[in-house]
Order: structure tokens, then sequence, then C-alpha cells
């Protein structure tokens, strides 16, 4: 019975890479090919800590972007927040929360935003302003539902609705995330996870910025220059992703775990990567993290990781809070630091 699940996940991994994998020429990269590129950012600072090494890991709210299948292992209702100042003065946020239904299963939503400071609009006439000023966004709303068919397996799946808008234009898609999470008896309680994430349909810009006037036909009676028409702008696809990650506990016991974890990732629009990570625990309570991500891919910005966290009762309740901070190096760019908290009742 072991052996078949982990065929299946194997299976299930393998499959739908051959028949959803979009990158055919390995020589390509299709690096800037996508739409919604923010749902690529990792999210919660227990996984960015540890590389984004986490597919197998994700066992908390997070898993709604990790790994769906992981918020089965939950068996109380989870919130958690996070904030991150992101690249070029934008801010990353998400909140999750997780229901559980007992042998049900359990329900997630959650909410991820991506947001900049309004901008004065320049042109080449008016380098200094035109005197009017935009922004943009992005969002993703999803909706997730995970249970555990045995007491090792489980499987989940969101389905979640995607739009970005910058200034007077937007574009919006549907699309699913489905994962799975296998625990074994091999090398001290491995555990296998794969997931799909960002498979739906492409996304395509309207609005009227594309509005434009212009002659349509010289040769036709009251053409002129005033004739309005609407520019059409390409479609593109969603960033595509298929992670299979394996985990493992070093040590265990009652008063420490040492975890070490790898991913593998076949994304739609760039080469395929390894994260790696490692996770230290002192009775349940401090935690110590460290990672490096995007291994084996060339032209990559930084890559390596730290954190840590803490996690305690609440006094005069059953609740249990979690603070976790991760940092992440970005080479030339702009570090980032990322800060999350999350409460289980």
């Amino acid at each position: 019975m072991q052996m078949r699940h982990i065929l299946l996940s194997g299976i299930f991994f393998l499959s739908t890479s051959m028949v959803l994998g979009q990158r055919i020429i390995t020589d390509v990269s299709k690096s800037g090919t996508s739409a919604a590129t923010f749902l690529e950012i990792p999210i919660g600072a227990p996984a960015v800590g540890m590389g984004s090494a986490f597919v197998s890991l994700a066992s908390d709210a997070t898993a709604l972007y990790w790994n769906v299948a992981g918020t089965a292992e939950l068996e109380h209702n989870e919130i958690v927040a996070l904030h991150s100042s992101w690249l070029g003065g934008t801010n990353l946020d998400f909140a999750g929360l997780v229901f559980s239904l007992g042998n049900f299963g359990n329900i997630g939503i959650s909410l991820t935003s991506l947001s900049m400071d309004e901008m004065v609009v320049r042109t080449v006439e008016q380098p200094a302003g035109t005197g009017e000023f935009f922004n943009a966004s992005d969002i993703a709303a999803g909706l997730s539902y995970s249970r555990k068919l045995t007491d090792r397996f489980s499987i989940g799946v969101t389905a979640k609705y995607i739009r970005q808008e910058i200034w007077h234009e937007s574009a919006s898609a549907f699309a699913i995330d489905v994962g799975t999470i296998f625990r074994t008896d091999l090398f001290a309680g491995m555990i296998i996870g794969a997931s799909i994430s960002n498979f739906g349909a492409k996304m395509e810009l309207s609005g009227r910025d594309t509005r434009r006037f212009g002659r349509v036909d010289e040769t036709k009676l009251g053409s002129n220059e005033r004739i309005p028409f609407n520019v059409e702008l390409d479609s593109w696809s969603l960033p595509l992703l298929f992670q299979f990650g394996v985990s493992t506990n070093v040590v265990q016991n009652e008063n420490q775990r040492w975890t070490v974890a790898v991913d593998a990732l076949h994304p739609s629009d760039d080469y395929e990567s390894v994260n790696i990570g490692t996770e230290y625990a002192f009775q349940d309570f401090l935690f110590l993290r460290g990672g490096y991500q995007a291994l084996f891919l060339d032209n990559v910005e930084g890559g390596l990781s730290f954190g840590a966290g803490i996690k305690a009762n609440m006094l005069f309740s059953n609740a249990t809070i979690k603070a976790d901070y991760a940092f992440r190096e970005m080479g030339r760019l702009e570090n980032i630091h990322v800060f999350s908290l999350g409460v289980t009742f």
C-alpha cells in the first residue's frame, strides 16, 4: 500500500508535467512571457527562511499557496497573515484561513495582493509629469478544499480568481491548483509532496487606455482621423508551475527536531531548478531555518535565506500563536524581509 501511494504521487507529477508542460525547447527559458508573475512570489516566513523548499512540509495556512493538500493536516482552524516590502517599492500581502471540518476535510480561503503607491504619469512631451497619477495592483483570491484519503495520503484543490490592473487597463482569469502529500515509513518518516499551480486561462489587458483615433480606410468616403478603434493586445499564459518535494527528520526526539527538505521545480516560464532548506526546532517553541533557492539556475539574483520563529500557547485560551521572520538575499536587488503571524484556534 505504501509503495502504491509513492508511485501514485510520482505518476501524478510526471504525467501532468508531460501533458501540461509548455516548455519543449530546453535552451529557451521563456522568462518574461507569463502574465500574473506575482503568483510566483513565495509566501510565508517559514517557507522563505527554508529557501522555499516547502512543498512537502506545508502543513499550516500558507499551504494554501505551497501545496493545498497540506491543509488537510490541520486538525484545528488556523489563520495566517503576512506583509513584505517587495522589489521596486511594491508591497506583498497575504491572508489565509483554514476551517477544519473533521472527517469531511478542510476548507480554506486565501487572498494575495501585490500593490504599489501612485506614480506620476510622464510622457516624452511632458517628462516632468502630466498632472495625472497612475498605480498598478495584482490580486488573487482562492477557495480550497483538502482531505485525508488515508492516514498517510492527502489531496487538495484550489480554485482561484486572478486580476491585474494598471491605470485604466485590467485583465482577469480563473485557475486551479492541485496538490498531494504522502507520508512514508522510509528514512525516518520521509514525506513526499507534489503540486501543480496556476493552471488556467490566459490573460489579456483591456480598457480605455487601448482606445485610439485614426483613419481606418483611406479609400472609404467619410473616413477621417477621428474614427475611434481599440488596440487588441496579446494574451499571455499564467506562470504554470510543477513542484515535487521530499523532506525527512534527521534528528527527532521529545526536545528537538532537525528537518531537511529538497524541492524540484519545473516552471513554464523558466528553466528547472532546485530549492533546499532545513529547520531546527527546540521543544516545538523555537525554530531556526536556512536554505538556498534556485540552485542550478543561471542568471539568478541571490538565493540564500534564513529565518526564525516562535510558537506559544495563548494565556486563558486553547489558541496557539506563531510569529516568524525570514530574510532573503536578492543579490544586486533589494534584499527581502518577510514577517508572518499565525493563530491556531
